[in-house]
């Protein structure tokens, strides 16, 4: 007859006593762990308070559970394990608590018995690089950051004071384990031993670290980052990612004194950033912006790379890559944390990398220089999602100042001054490539962007002329001296009155207008007009795009349906909907000025005949989105061609019907105008071989762009006007 299994406790202790003797009887510390019977005794330890726990309610603690606890057992593991004796008993230590903290249901980390010593292994681990047991040490924090995740309250456990005793080094492990388990079983561990020798007091205070509430003060240490840091440093790259994992877990726990321990009392900004800089030095001084914008998303997990291939397709393409999946790392670690943990990492991004090492980059004079600096400024803005990390970027590039902008106080923020300036650089590719960034900007759901750029100098609507029409300046036949004829210009039929004007109020967030003429206007007339003003802007001889299938006004209209829909989404929380500010609760005698930024994009539209193709197509691009913004003051000035502008004032619709006076002088002075036109069109489009050199290129293919611009606008104008319209009462 077979002998009965053992009851589970008494299985559990004859293992623990096997492992105790083997310290009793062996004389050769030398042989590692693996010669002998403790890995086998400790794998079966855990499978038996498996097996104990399955066998039991949930959540109650069985006799071998309580045994181990009682005992001590982990103080005692940890302590061999910190000796690492015999060699490789650090390894098994380690993955005994990852298995057991893994494995076992119950909550553990609240007994103090289990939480004290797993503090003790975490300042064990991360203590050498490269060492033999960095594979277990980083699934061992892993487990225990995983289940603090679970319950994050268990995390002021591992705020540790800092004027805590330094742990004693224990005598020569050995003896004591020889000692221990020779004495009588007291239920006492090595470690509580070592304890009793020192005086009391000391080992009282020592012990009430462990109790949360005395650790709401701002001299803790936070064990767990700081090995979790030591292990980003690896040189195996499957640890440092795995370290960045427990961070990330670390920091998104909800408790505000973890918070301010790990941004106060850890290195983790100063690793963020520090790693942030060197991948950026790392990078060629110049690169082409293409290959930079162009290089393949990066996710900060996956950063696979074969160095061969990397280096064929373009020199830094590696460094590229490190660099934008480390962006990627703390943007996704920022957007992960705690709200004031994340603020305080944002701003060290902001000061130690974008003011420190960008700021210089963006202000240099060399061409080469400003060219790649801006195009990896754009690739940043473009990969940054964190709320964090968007508004400290956004105050580095352009301040934080919200008052009204005057001519005269432009240049206060150097930066913001500089980078806008680059929009009319003598190089096509710097203003190309920095109109690109705005583009990038403004399309950011950060309204501090669009405050800064635009809408602060149209806040007092002081573009309007709003005065009685005996105070209004002398006029000159009938009209303003500044003013444009719109009644008078043979582009516009002679049924456009002021009558039938729609002021920017009605635009974009009521009903249409009520006359006592037609009381039921459904305001068809109105917006057809508006969009008709655009379209008839450019004269027929200077139109090609009828001539040419695929080019129509249709399109746009499907693009401005789309792109409007999405700006609404990322504009929804502003407020912007609703009528411009009344005109009596406006300052409109301070003197009006467009702003920086639109005053560089109207000057650089005033000049759309004469500047090459690719920076035309950028500014009008930039001009559409803004064109696209549902606020009442930005679609007034930029897309109601009657608003009545005060002198000396120009808006989107003036600087564009110039353009087109200056056009129709030039077309009289250039033979066989309309047949050139449409073939520089034919070959944009691809559908005629480059041929002979064509005389004037520059000013048709401006041309052919501002004909495209104008349908543009008539069709954002057209979706602006209906979506209103349909979502009013």
């Amino acid at each position: 007859m077979l002998a009965p299994s053992l009851p589970l406790q008494e299985d559990f202790v004859y293992h623990w006593k096997a492992i105790t003797h083997y310290y009793i009887e062996t004389s050769d510390d030398k042989a590692p762990v693996t010669d002998t019977n403790i890995p086998s005794h400790l794998e079966q330890m855990l499978d038996i308070l498996t097996q104990e726990e399955g066998e039991r309610e949930s959540g109650e603690t069985g006799p071998c559970m309580e045994y181990l606890l009682h005992h001590k057992i982990l103080e005692t593991l940890y302590t061999l394990g910190k000796a690492d004796c015999p060699p490789g008993m650090k390894q098994q230590v380690l993955t005994f608590y990852t298995k057991l903290l893994a494995h076992i249901r119950q909550p553990l980390l609240p007994h103090i018995n289990v939480h004290r010593p797993v503090q003790k292994l975490i300042r064990l681990c991360g203590e050498v690089l490269a060492a033999p047991t960095e594979n277990e040490e980083i699934q061992f924090l892993c487990i225990v950051c995983a289940k603090l995740k679970q319950d994050p309250y268990l995390v002021n456990f591992f705020l540790e004071n800092k004027s805590k005793r330094p742990e004693l080094k224990s005598p020569v492990v050995t003896d004591r384990v020889k000692e221990n388990a020779l004495a009588p079983d007291t239920g006492q561990s090595l470690a509580e031993e070592q304890a009793d020798h020192q005086d009391k007091p000391q080992a009282a205070a020592a012990a009430s670290t462990s109790s949360p509430s005395s650790n709401n003060n701002n001299s803790n240490n936070y064990n767990l980052v700081s090995s979790l840091l030591n292990l980003t440093k690896s040189p195996d790259g499957r640890i440092v990612v795995k370290a960045c994992e427990g961070l990330m877990l670390l920091v998104s726990l909800p408790e505000p004194a973890a918070a301010k321990c790990l941004t106060e009392n850890t290195e983790l900004c100063e690793l963020l950033t520090d790693r942030l800089v060197s991948f950026y030095k790392a990078l060629p001084q110049s690169m082409d912006p293409l290959d930079i914008e162009t290089v393949e998303s990066v996710n900060w997990g996956l950063d696979v790379y074969n160095l061969k291939e990397d280096a064929a397709v373009f020199t830094g393409k590696r460094a590229l890559i490190s660099f934008l999946s480390w962006l990627d790392y703390c943007d996704q670690l920022i957007k992960e944390a705690q709200k004031s943990a994340a603020a305080v990492m944002a701003k060290a991004v902001r000061e130690r990398f974008f003011v420190s090492v960008m700021e210089p980059q963006l202000m240099q004079t060399s061409e080469l220089g400003i060219l790649t600096s801006t195009a990896l400024l754009n690739r940043i803005i473009r990969q940054v999602t964190s709320e964090a990390l968007l508004q400290e970027m956004v105050y580095f590039l352009l301040g934080e100042e919200r008052e009204p902008e005057a001519a005269a106080t432009i240049a206060q923020n150097p930066l913001r001054h500089r980078l806008i300036e680059h929009c009319d650089h003598l190089s096509d590719e710097i203003s190309i490539m920095t109109l690109r960034l705005f583009e990038q900007l403004i399309q950011k759901p950060n309204q501090h962007i669009l405050h800064s750029l635009v809408l602060r100098s149209l806040e007092e609507r002081n573009y309007m002329e709003n005065k009685p029409q005996e105070e209004r300046e002398p006029l000159e036949n009938g009209q303003p001296h500044d003013a444009v004829d719109l009644e008078e210009d043979p582009l516009f039929g002679d049924d456009i009155s002021p009558d039938n004007r729609l002021s920017g109020s009605d635009w974009l967030s009521s009903s249409p207008p009520q006359s006592p003429d037609h009381s039921k206007s459904d305001g068809k007339t109105e917006v057809h007009k508006i969009v008709n003003s655009f379209l008839c802007l450019v004269p027929d001889e200077a139109k090609s795009s009828y001539h040419v299938e695929g080019t129509g006004y249709d399109t746009y209209l499907r693009d401005a349906h789309r792109q409007f829909k999405d700006y609404c989404g990322i504009c929804q929380r502003w407020d912007w909907r609703g009528n411009p500010k009344p005109f009596e609760k406006c300052n409109l005698d301070a003197p009006f000025f467009e702003g920086h930024f639109l005053k560089v994009l109207f000057d650089r539209m005033g000049r759309i005949l004469d500047q090459p193709y690719d920076v035309n197509l950028q500014v009008t691009a930039v001009l559409s989105k803004l064109s696209l913004l549902p606020h009442p003051h930005l679609h007034e000035y930029l897309l109601d061609p009657y608003i009545n502008l005060a002198p000396g004032c120009r808006s989107l619709f003036s600087v564009i019907v110039r353009v087109v006076g200056d056009l129709m002088l030039r077309i009289h002075r250039i033979p066989d105008f309309t047949p050139k036109l449409l073939l520089v069109r034919k070959r944009l489009l691809g559908l005629e071989p480059e041929g002979i050199t064509i005389d004037h290129m520059t000013l048709l293919e401006g041309v052919i762009v501002l004909e495209e611009f104008c349908k543009e606008l008539a069709a954002i104008a057209f979706v602006k006007y209906h979506a209103a319209a349909s979502s009013s009462p």
